[in-house]
């Protein structure tokens, strides 16, 4: 699996660099500017790219908006965003885009070996991966607190690890409760926040991030 990544920091992107290629990944770029970024993308065109979201030169937003900009040219372009912060504003701007192959962490995850590397993983393959702590933001100042105050203490925990990308197993896993209860809160969930049923796993995940960061 080829892989670029964008990382101004030079050990991080070293790490990242052994991190990946030990687990069977291809790096095949590693840059550390914007408008690097932006052509890399676009004339590599590899099966995902992990991206922060603060580049060189200004360090506001050159990375996300490298990253869209190559979704433009090659839509669908998997990329997993890094952030040092929960910023809200750059979690909605993917959920704008309701293409997938999209995934947003905190850079602490990194650090988390397996748990990173099954993230590049999801996103590749057209997933999609949040951060809990976004989810939780997300949750929190989505602007739906009528609808949202319906779902019971345990729909609310349904919906932020859905939301994480995961499926209705790893759900159940997490919560220690069966794949059918899980089944029947997010058919709730769903009821209850007027979205439309999704027999797809990605596109009820999307459906809920853009409710949320709407």
């Amino acid at each position: 699996m080829r892989v670029v990544i964008a990382e101004d920091l030079v050990l991080l992107r070293d790490g990242m660099v052994r991190m990946l290629t030990a687990y069977g990944f291809e790096v095949v770029a590693a840059v550390d500017d914007g408008a690097t970024l932006a052509d890399t993308l676009v004339d590599v065109r590899p099966d995902v790219a992990v991206v922060d979201v603060r580049l060189p030169p200004t360090f506001r937003d050159e990375g996300l908006r490298a990253a869209i900009a190559a979704r433009r040219a090659v839509p669908a372009l998997p990329v997993l965003i890094l952030s040092q912060y929960v910023e809200q504003v750059y979690a909605r701007e993917l959920l704008a885009d309701r293409a997938g192959a999209v995934g947003y962490l905190l850079k602490d995850r990194v650090g988390e070996v397996r748990d990173f590397v099954d993230a590049v993983r999801r996103v590749a393959a057209g997933g999609t991966v949040m951060d809990p702590d976004v989810v939780a933001q997300l949750l929190g100042s989505g602007g739906r607190g009528a609808q949202l105050a319906t779902l019971t203490p345990r729909e609310l925990e349904v919906l932020a690890v859905m939301a994480e990308g995961r499926s209705n197993g790893a759900i159940a896993g997490r919560l220690v409760i069966t794949e059918k209860a899980v089944s029947k809160h997010i058919n709730n969930i769903l009821t209850k926040l007027d979205l439309p049923p999704a027999d797809d796993d990605h596109r009820r995940v999307l459906a809920v991030l853009a409710y949320l960061g709407s």
